[in-house]
């Protein structure tokens, strides 16, 4: 490894930061962020065939990587004010027809970020960092020999 380059760990965290500026600049004009996006998308894949929505503790699960549980609870609790989603039952939530159709009209600007995020990279390049980050997650929390 080349001693001069900067380490990886601040390369991801400055990778993580300029993400979560521009895609919550993006997101602006919908009154949402990057988590409240990512909180909604979670939901809009819970209102499947059953249609019986996501529970808070899934949201809280599978989101802990990207957020705390303060910061996913205040975008759960902003998006149902907002009205993206509704309660169907205690402890679920559930898209509202206006939240899907409003959903929809988001991931054109979604596209439009991630096709600027990846400007100028090709898709080997994107794999090979993809597989680099995927083996190091696996040498950290993988079990140790």
């Amino acid at each position: 490894m080349d001693p001069k380059a900067k380490p990886i760990g601040y390369l991801l965290n400055r990778t993580d930061e300029a993400l979560t500026r521009v895609m919550d600049g993006t997101l602006a004009e919908f009154g949402l962020t990057r988590v409240a996006w990512q909180v909604l998308n979670l939901v809009g894949e819970g209102d499947g065939t059953e249609g019986d929505g996501t529970t808070d503790t899934e949201v809280l699960s599978v989101l802990s990587a990207n957020a705390d549980t303060p910061t996913l609870t205040a975008a759960v609790d902003t998006v149902l004010a907002d009205g993206w989603v509704t309660r169907p039952a205690p402890d679920r939530l559930a898209l509202t027809p206006d939240g899907s159709r409003r959903l929809a009209e988001v991931a054109s600007h979604v596209a439009a970020f991630r096709t600027r995020s990846v400007d100028g990279i090709t898709t080997d390049e994107y794999r090979t960092a993809v597989r680099v980050l995927e083996r190091m997650i696996e040498n950290l929390e993988g079990p140790r020999p």
